[in-house]
């Protein structure tokens, strides 16, 4: 059974990223949003960038920024995958890359939210990430209803918005993501910090929703 990757997002410390990596976290999140009180320079961010191993991938969220600008923080700062969080259509993700370069996809869920359809306009996306709807463009620590994802998608999820060490066991369950992204659940007493044990905690509690669902006679289990 495939385990659950997770992605810490958000990090502007030396001491936050090394203690993601020492917990084993597959993806670091790096926000290029100005707006975002976690926000990065290229300069800072690639200062962090040189702590990560080879196995750990630095992700850059960006909302509604100018292609040439996205390419050219890609570029310095050495990203691996380029997260586009704000109103982005297909053509202007293609822009922004540079050659070869991944990219993941947000969807700010709501009600009336069409994910399948959604993902059919940007079908050359590595990954989508869905996260609640709010006026603003995440990290708000708000949630929203699994019930509004398929069941059924052809595609790898990344699941955001309001997880926390208490509730990402149970959107493991229920969603069974490939990759499961936080935020705020995991932040210190200044938003621009994390909190160690919730790191931990948040780590443990995921490895803990996938020994369950790969014992045989759990109920869900995946098989």
């Amino acid at each position: 059974m495939p385990r659950t990757r997770v992605k810490f997002c958000g990090l502007v410390r030396p001491a936050d990223v090394d203690e993601a990596v020492r917990l084993g976290v597959d993806a670091i999140g790096f926000v290029f949003y100005p707006r975002s009180p976690r926000a990065l320079d290229a300069e800072a961010a690639r200062s962090l960038r040189r702590r990560l191993p080879s196995w750990v991938s630095a992700v850059g969220l960006f909302v509604n920024e100018a292609p040439e600008r996205v390419r050219a923080t890609a570029t310095e700062v050495g990203l691996d995958v380029v997260q586009f969080h704000g109103d982005e259509n297909p053509a202007e993700c293609a822009l922004s890359l540079p050659a070869g370069l991944p990219f993941w996809r947000a969807v700010r869920m709501r009600g009336s939210v069409d994910l399948l359809e959604s993902a059919g306009s940007f079908g050359a996306a590595e990954a989508f990430l869905v996260d609640a709807y709010t006026e603003g463009f995440g990290g708000s620590g708000k949630g929203f209803n699994w019930s509004w994802l398929p069941s059924s998608r052809g595609f790898r999820l990344v699941l955001s918005g309001g997880l926390n060490p208490l509730s990402v066991g149970d959107a493991i369950a229920q969603v069974r993501p490939e990759m499961v992204d936080v935020s705020s659940g995991i932040q210190g007493a200044d938003p621009r910090t994390k909190d160690p044990a919730l790191m931990g905690a948040f780590m443990a509690a995921v490895l803990q929703a996938d020994a369950r669902l790969s014992t045989p006679d759990a109920i869900g289990a995946r098989p």
